[in-house]
């Protein structure tokens, strides 16, 4: 029998604690017979001395095994269950072009996502830009849409891993968010509950980052990838650039359009679709769908020239309650803004960097984030067509298309977009879209 103070005390001092004394206190956060405050210390105790790998194991497991870990050997499905996960961004987009990508070359991809934190957009508040669409289905809906669709897209249930979501709403309060440790942990807790037999992260660098260095974020896509393997599943991170604006645009409905012209062929924006089939090539390889990157980006492009990723979506959306030819005429069914103008440049010049953490606040603050927990989302606000690092703008070259539901907003969103793009006389260096590839 363990005592939670002895735990708290031997990691306070420094001492490699055993996986049986993080399973049972993580078993206390599940069901509360650890109190608020003995959580905190320890999460103080593991911000200031840290944890082997093998104690990061211990404590993702342990979160993991606290609820519900989904199985899928009811469904006989024909493929591997394949997932990826980003640290978010600013147009970060990724996730609603991968799932129905991964599906067309043949597994089954039931991702687990979450909603905006800061700056950065949330996968869910976009897919509830689409009229219907339910994030939160029972588990029998959820296998239905997975095994039919290939892709099921979903929030957080309940049952998985509430280990974490106590132990995060401590760390939030307590200023512990900022432990590698206890985030690589919170990360694969809720991943690997869903079952997963191959996993792909991506771990964002740069202006729009949630690490703060590019040596944060590698240290976190190495921990990442250590620990998920030590807990058996087949695990690969890219390292991709967020100095700017992934996608070309930024908001909630915004962003989802942007995501049907990709599938669709309607539009590709360049570095989007390589981060995209970079992450997508990793995860066929890992899943053992493709014998090589090589081989895996021929099974990505022809999924898009066929068709059927584009399919695979819509199918996902009308399984979900959305409506079933959304693929065919989204402009219908997505909200728009009141006030659509262009932003322009206020002289001539090259874009030399961008904040791109202060446009993801911009839309926040024109109602496309959340402050506070409890705000809603407008999704119809947001940023498309935004400039790219290294182009040449002038007063007839908009930064950006803002959309807004009043003047004022539009005018404070302008003046923050203008704030946060540098402009100079020269074009700066190119940065690669993927700076690493980290494999165990």
């Amino acid at each position: 029998m363990f005592l939670p103070q002895e735990i708290i005390r031997k990691k306070r001092d420094g001492e490699v604690l055993s996986a049986e004394e993080i399973r049972f206190f993580v078993q206390g956060i599940a069901d509360n017979t650890v109190s608020e405050g003995q959580i905190a210390a320890f999460a103080m105790a593991v911000f200031f001395k840290d944890m082997t790998m093998e104690e990061r194991v211990a404590l993702t497991t342990g979160m993991r095994d606290s609820g519900t870990v989904l199985s899928w050997d009811h469904l006989n499905l024909d493929g591997p269950i394949l997932d990826k996960h980003s640290t978010g961004g600013v147009g970060d987009v990724v996730s609603l072009m991968l799932g129905p990508l991964i599906a067309a070359c043949g597994a089954y991809v039931p991702m687990i996502s979450g909603r905006g934190l800061g700056h950065t957009g949330g996968t869910l508040d976009k897919l509830e830009s689409i009229p219907g669409y339910n994030i939160v289905p029972d588990n029998r809906r959820f296998g239905e849409v997975v095994k039919d669709a290939g892709v099921a897209i979903i929030g957080q249930t309940g049952d998985l891993a509430p280990a974490d979501k106590r132990f995060y709403a401590t760390r939030d309060v307590t200023a512990t968010v900022d432990s590698i440790s206890l985030i690589t942990a919170s990360i694969l807790s809720k991943k690997l509950a869903a079952g997963l037999d191959a996993l792909v992260m991506d771990v964002k660098v740069g202006s729009g980052a949630f690490m703060p260095t590019y040596e944060a974020s590698e240290a976190l896509a190495q921990s990442i990838v250590e620990v998920a393997n030590g807990a058996g599943v087949p695990t690969s991170a890219l390292l991709t650039d967020m100095n700017q604006v992934l996608a070309s645009s930024a908001g909630n409905a915004v962003e989802v359009r942007e995501a049907v012209d990709y599938l669709t062929g309607a539009r590709r924006n360049p570095r989007l679709h390589r981060v995209t089939l970079s992450l997508g090539a990793e995860l066929l390889v890992l899943g053992k769908l493709a014998r090589d990157p090589e081989h895996a980006w021929q099974m990505l492009e022809q999924a898009l020239a066929s068709g059927a990723a584009a399919e695979h979506f819509g199918k996902m959306v009308a399984g979900l309650g959305g409506p079933n030819d959304f693929m065919d005429n989204p402009a219908r069914y997505l909200p728009t803004a009141k006030v659509v103008k262009p932003v322009y440049a206020q002289h001539s010049g090259f874009v030399t960097a961008m904040d791109t953490r202060a446009i993801g606040m911009a839309v926040v603050n024109l109602g496309g984030g959340r402050k506070v927990a409890s705000d809603s989302i407008d999704h119809s606000v947001g940023f498309d067509q935004i400039c790219t690092l290294r182009q040449s703008v002038d007063s007839s070259t908009p930064l950006a298309m803002l959309h807004a539901n009043d003047e004022a907003q539009w005018q404070a969103a302008a003046t923050a977009l203008r704030d946060a793009i540098t402009l100079g006389e020269a074009a700066p260096a190119a940065d690669p879209e993927v700076y690493r590839l980290v494999r165990n």
